[in-house]
């Protein structure tokens, strides 16, 4: 049935809503990392202690993703998504009011809870609202850019806010937004039950997935401290691998599971989520240890840092919302994504020439575009096979299954790469090199492996997804028109 203009226009407001709601929660894990020092100074945390500002939001969101998308399915994706968001607004209230090192990491941990809930579903509801291709391919687009670019519009906002005014206001400005978002979702999101509890009521199970992934984070998080060899990371590390491997054996046999493995039967969803991991930790490199190039060799202030990502975002933001949808609608998500892939990987590469004394328009600009035209273009097509074996009752946990994939890649990418670039550092400075160029030689082998990932990433690609479908029949049922067309 065609959709009358004024529902038709409603769908769209209430994407835009679900957007906002996803581009605070991605704002949320990169706005605070330039005003650590800020954090630092008022609040008298040691530098050991104030990786927890960050960390206590990262464990408590990567850990409870999956578990999050699965009971959006189960008691509806909208109510999830109004609990996460008020958990998440009123914890950021805590954050900015915080005088204390242990009331901000606590409150912190919590606000990472509701960003758990309220961006696991967004994704689910999208393809829900959105089933025909055409229109799917824009909305997830719009999706693709919001979580895509929110990480470098995070520096700039936070940059902005903790020059102009103090590190309060990074947290304070949730409030508003979290409470209009709120209102607008009660009013244009659909009210969707969900399946009910008791086809997937498995409260152990889902005790025991939780743990290990936080475990996992936590144990990631940890490792430049504690060394990748260490006891500290080997123990919890297999504790955490046979926590989640435990959970996936009792899915397997109970009747009613919280997690249907029927899902990773799809050599497109197994394989897309395998792709963002790689893509995401290889890309942590440019984002990172990229923002610390800026910062450390050419002596750009924290504003500066972000003025610096603007042009990535904006060609993001073109090219996902212009350009990836009717190029995925023409020739496919799979043949949007490989050259995609490439345009990433160059653009790493590119970044591992940066010299000493380089310039923007010269050394940094090149690459930056390369890599945004390539996530522009890729995101919204990875976005999409990602989804493509998800049934209505199971688009909830296929969202968060999306979500975990990137946080698991990124915590992953960044334990990797910061290791790895520091150790290369500390060789070269111990051999006496100049301070810039040994940090700058360790960057140099980030960005390389990075670019390796991507290149995993694309093989990847290559190997496991399949050529796209051809085009649906227009009478065929809707809830078929999804899978045929990404399959």
């Amino acid at each position: 049935m065609t959709a009358t203009p004024r529902t038709d226009r409603s769908r769209w407001m209430a994407l835009y809503v679900l957007c906002v709601g996803m581009l605070m929660i991605v704002l949320d894990v990169t706005i605070v990392n330039v005003a650590l020092p800020s954090i630092q100074h008022d609040l008298g945390f040691s530098q050991n202690n104030l990786a927890w500002v960050v960390n206590a939001y990262l464990i408590a969101f990567g850990g409870l993703l999956l578990l999050a998308g699965r009971l959006g399915d189960l008691i509806g994706r909208r109510r999830i998504f109004l609990v996460g968001l008020t958990i998440f607004t009123v914890a950021s209230l805590l954050c900015a009011v915080a005088q204390t090192q242990f009331i901000l990491v606590a409150a912190r941990f919590v606000q990472g809870v509701g960003g758990a809930l309220t961006s696991a579903v967004i994704l689910g509801m999208i393809v829900t609202m959105f089933p025909e291709p055409k229109e799917q391919a824009k909305a997830i687009g719009v999706y693709g850019f919001v979580a895509s670019a929110g990480g470098s519009i995070g520096l700039l906002a936070g940059g902005a806010l903790t020059a102009a005014i103090n590190w309060h206001w990074i947290f304070l400005i949730n409030l508003p937004v979290g409470v209009a978002t709120a209102l607008a979702a009660v009013r244009l999101v659909d009210n969707d039950k969900g399946i009910g509890f008791r086809n997937g009521a498995d409260l152990p199970g889902a005790a025991v997935l939780t743990a290990g992934l936080m475990l996992a984070v936590y144990t990631i998080l940890a490792v430049e401290k504690q060394g990748w060899g260490s006891l500290h990371t080997i123990g919890l590390g297999a504790v955490s691998v046979g926590l989640v491997a435990g959970f996936v054996v009792r899915q397997a046999r109970i009747r009613n599971p919280l997690m249907p493995l029927r899902l990773f039967g799809s050599r497109n969803v197994v394989g897309a989520n395998v792709i963002q991991a790689l893509l995401v930790a290889g890309m942590f490199g440019m984002f990172f240890l990229g923002a610390l190039y800026l910062q450390q060799i050419l002596g750009y202030d924290a504003l500066e840092v972000g003025l610096a990502f603007l042009p990535t975002t904006i060609v993001m933001g073109y090219l996902s919302l212009r350009v990836s949808g009717p190029l995925t609608m023409r020739y496919g998500a799979r043949a949007t994504l490989l050259p995609s892939l490439v345009l990433i990987g160059a653009g790493l590469l590119l970044f591992a020439r940066t010299p000493v004394d380089g310039t923007f328009v010269t050394d940094v600009l090149p690459a930056m575009i390369l890599i945004g035209t390539g996530v522009g273009l890729g995101f919204p097509a990875l976005m999409t096979l990602a989804m493509s074996g998800a049934t209505p009752e199971d688009s909830g946990l296929a969202s968060g299954l999306v979500n975990t994939s990137a946080q698991i890649g990124g915590a992953i990418g960044l334990a990797v790469l910061a290791t790895l670039a520091a150790e290369r550092t500390g060789s070269l400075s111990g051999a006496g090199a100049p301070t810039a160029e040994a940090l700058n030689s360790g960057f140099h082998l980030a960005y390389l492996i990075g670019a390796g990932l991507v290149a995993v990433a694309l093989a990847t690609a290559v190997a496991l997804l399949r050529s796209p479908a051809p085009a649906a029949d227009p009478q065929e049922d809707p809830e078929e028109l999804v899978p045929e067309y990404v399959n």
